[in-house]
């Protein structure tokens, strides 16, 4: 922090990378400029595939497998999670029996985790050391990512029972998994390849020491935990309860694991988990959850812990009323609308045009439907608001979209609505902001 500050070395220039969440953390007056760096587009995703894997028909394959799954077609903008897709899907796809093809994200890190594991096995004919050597890399991840760290030192290692010479023992896992640097004075630094990875390892680690062990990690507090729905609706609280979503990703895992389907990749790890759950329960407690939320980011959350849990009830009847063009004529529920919401965001089709008069109607206010969709707003390059009969309520809305350093928003329609001079004057004053990339106006 003194660094950030300027109270030590106070010429410096410091460049942070992190998550958006983390990020803005920093205080303001700390950051003179703010580089988003996007990943891939949608070309790139292709062309890494192309040329990590030299079989072109092979390459085609895994690009149409990860296109037919939204979930893990959104992950593909980040190039780690190609490169693990790539590491995963080319072997799988190029064997006659591989077993069922991974169509979850909590199903594509697992096999990714087996196939570092065969690679250590070949190299080293360890394999009974296994199970005791995931489950400490995996209480590692959590107590770690608890403390909201990815870069840990050789006293964490010790804590969970890893040895440093044991870690480089298990190259075959850990250089692709784990990976160690050298810091300032410091000695040996370590983290996961991918804060992804480390998420995935943490959640296999709770899962499985309640399922084999009867261990509850949140035992903290006293309460106590029979089964593992009373876990993962413990889990959920943890996570919604989080201010910068640090526990999403963990927790869309760990939902994952409990999945029936899932537990023959567990055996292939040599867990004996025994784990007949059924998941209903856990579906109803977040829907229950979804209908609660206000908070359009935690909802979408919970719409991706349900696709990982193999629900898709809500999405089904939203697509539904979309298709039908009947979404102006339904008054919806709070769930249909954190459900619209998932749906705009998540569509195979990106959302260059926002039109919102195909959602307003008779039985909800367009103030409001706009300030349910804002996020939608936010991620298109177009927003046609025209003829809305809009108040200053959403303008006051509007102007944070304008102003917010993610915004893809380019060009904006209100014509036909009365922005009064309130409306004017906040408009003005948000075109001046730095981070306002509007182009068109009307």
């Amino acid at each position: 922090m003194n660094l950030i500050v300027g109270n030590l070395l106070p010429s410096a220039l410091i460049w942070i990378t992190s998550r958006p969440a983390a990020a803005d953390l920093v205080p303001s007056e700390c950051v003179h400029r703010v580089t988003e760096v996007r990943g891939f587009n949608e070309s790139q995703k292709e062309e890494y595939f192309r040329k990590r894997i030299s079989d072109q028909s092979l390459a085609n394959k895994i690009i149409s497998h990860l296109k037919s799954s939204r979930s893990l077609d959104i992950m593909c903008h980040i190039p780690v999670f190609c490169w693990i897709s790539a590491t995963v899907l080319e072997k799988m796809l190029s064997e006659a029996k591989s077993g069922e093809i991974p169509k979850t994200l909590t199903q594509m890190y697992t096999h990714f985790l087996m196939a570092q594991i065969s690679i250590k096995d070949t190299k080293y004919n360890e394999k009974d050391t296994d199970k005791k050597m995931i489950f400490k890399l995996g209480k590692l991840a959590y107590k770690q990512l608890e403390k909201g760290n990815v870069i840990f030192y050789e006293e964490d290692l010790r804590e969970c029972g890893i040895d440093v010479t044991e870690a480089s023992v298990y190259s075959g896992l850990c250089t692709q998994i784990f990976r160690e640097e050298f810091g300032w004075y410091q000695g040996k630094v370590f983290s996961f390849v991918h804060l992804s990875v480390q998420e995935h390892l943490a959640a296999l680690y709770v899962h499985l020491s309640f399922t084999n062990d009867k261990i509850n990690v949140y035992d903290y507090d006293f309460e106590s935990i029979d089964s593992l729905s009373e876990l993962h609706q413990r889990a959920v609280n943890e996570a919604l309860q989080s201010k910068n979503g640090h526990l999403d990703l963990f927790l869309r895992f760990l939902l994952g694991l409990s999945v029936e389907s899932h537990q023959a990749l567990l055996q292939g790890l040599k867990i004996q988990t025994q784990c007949f759950h059924n998941n209903q329960e856990t579906v109803q407690y977040i829907s229950h959850r979804i209908r609660k939320c206000r908070s359009p980011e935690k909802s979408i959350n919970l719409f991706h812990c349900l696709n990982e849990l193999g629900d898709h009830s809500l999405l089904e009847e939203i697509q539904h009323y979309l298709k039908s063009g009947k979404i102006k004529e339904i008054e919806l529920s709070f769930s249909q609308w954190s459900a619209l919401l998932f749906v705009l965001l998540t569509s195979e089709q990106k959302m260059d045009v926002f039109r919102l008069s195909r959602y307003t109607g008779p039985n909800m206010s367009p103030d409001k439907v706009l300030l349910t969709l804002l996020p939608v707003v936010e991620a298109s390059r177009s927003a046609q608001l025209d003829d809305c009969n809009l108040t200053v309520i959403s303008f006051n809305h509007l102007a944070s979209v304008l102003s917010s350093k993610y915004s893809c928003l380019r060009d904006l329609d209100l014509s036909g609505n009365y922005l009064g001079d309130n409306g004017v004057d906040l408009f003005c004053a948000e075109l001046k902001n730095p981070h306002c990339k509007l182009e068109k106006l009307e």
